[in-house]
């Protein structure tokens, strides 16, 4: 299958891809922020370079888009053309979150994943449901925690799943 699109304006479409202060973690930032949390952003020093670095907590939050990591999802689908090369790509960006979260539970972090299709789509969640389940897990002791979207595809197993 073609592109609907020349390939001077997919080329515009895909530099305007942020990894940084996407839309997600600028929501998840700004909620966090009005309940009173204090974080660092992006740090390079730590794996995986976390969106959100919560020194006090010992926690780090990473906002991940579904499609960037390949999230079991209904907002995530494998591109018609160039397959090999995403299917590649999204491998990489998913053993790169692997080692980032052996990297820092090995380092003493508590890590929480908060999936895009949790905050748009057809599966969102409540923004306030989102911020309470993330607040309540920055005051446990969990070392780790994960938060879905609600709707169940035929590829996967429901998608709100916290530990």
């Amino acid at each position: 299958m073609t592109d609907i699109v020349t390939p001077a304006i997919r080329s515009k479409m895909m530099a305007g891809i942020r990894s940084k202060d996407t839309k997600p973690e600028l929501v998840i930032r700004k909620g966090l922020f009005r309940r009173g949390f204090r974080y660092r952003l992006h740090d390079k020093k730590l794996p995986g370079t976390p969106d959100m670095v919560l020194p006090r907590f010992r926690a780090v939050v990473f906002v991940h888009g579904c499609f960037w990591h390949g999230h079991r999802c209904a907002l995530f689908r494998l591109p018609a053309t160039r397959t090999g090369f995403w299917k590649d790509k999204i491998t990489r960006n998913q053993n790169n979150d692997k080692k980032a979260l052996v990297g820092l539970h090995a380092a003493g972090w508590r890590v929480a994943t908060i999936w895009e299709c949790a905050l748009k789509g057809p599966g969102k969640l409540n923004i306030s449901e989102i911020l309470d389940t993330l607040e309540n897990w920055l005051a446990s002791s969990d070392t780790d925690m994960e938060i879905r979207g609600n709707v169940v595809s035929n590829r996967q197993k429901p998608l709100k799943h916290i530990w």
